[in-house]
């Protein structure tokens, strides 16, 4: 482990806790390219990639986020949709990423995919909401987001919360 945090609350500094929420977008992504395209070469996936991001509204929540990795910023130079805040076209990209398909998983509560997904793009665009917004924000404990099993020091902010959601 590469923090004193339980994986994976260290993202986004924690590179192995941001891996682990890269995970969560990378696996559904290759499933997609697998079942609907095959084997592709890099060249191609980002074809598709454009491809999907032409229709977010297509696509799954997952493959959509995927897609944004694999496409390049015109402006910040950055992956598309995870630039600074302030970067216009990853701001509009991030903003089109919530049109995309969203379906809870079996076995989880109603609406855990919604925050789930909520919570991913946070901690992978960590710069997209204020420090000053995060403070404004309710803290909840509840099945979805057990702070006091999930975070060994007991810190209780909404960040916290935030990144340790997709622990459970």
């Amino acid at each position: 482990m590469e923090c004193d945090q339980w994986e994976p609350a260290g993202a986004p500094d924690c590179k192995r806790c941001a891996g682990l929420v890269d995970e969560i977008v990378e696996s559904v992504w290759r499933e997609f390219v697998v079942q609907e395209f095959g084997t592709l070469t890099a060249l191609d996936e980002r074809d598709v990639a454009e491809m999907v991001i032409d229709e977010p509204d297509k696509h799954l929540w997952r493959v959509v986020d995927a897609a944004y990795d694999r496409l390049t910023c015109t402006e910040c130079g950055g992956r598309l949709s995870r630039g600074p805040a302030g970067c216009a076209a990853c701001d509009l990209a991030n903003g089109f990423r919530y049109v995309a398909i969203e379906v809870d998983r079996p076995g989880v509560p109603p609406g855990n995919e919604h925050a789930l997904r909520v919570n991913v793009s946070v901690v992978r665009r960590p710069s997209g909401i204020s420090w000053r917004e995060v403070g404004r924000r309710p803290v909840r404990q509840s099945r979805s987001c057990a702070l006091a099993s999930c975070n060994p020091r007991g810190a209780h902010s909404y960040f916290t919360c935030v990144r340790l959601f997709v622990c459970r």
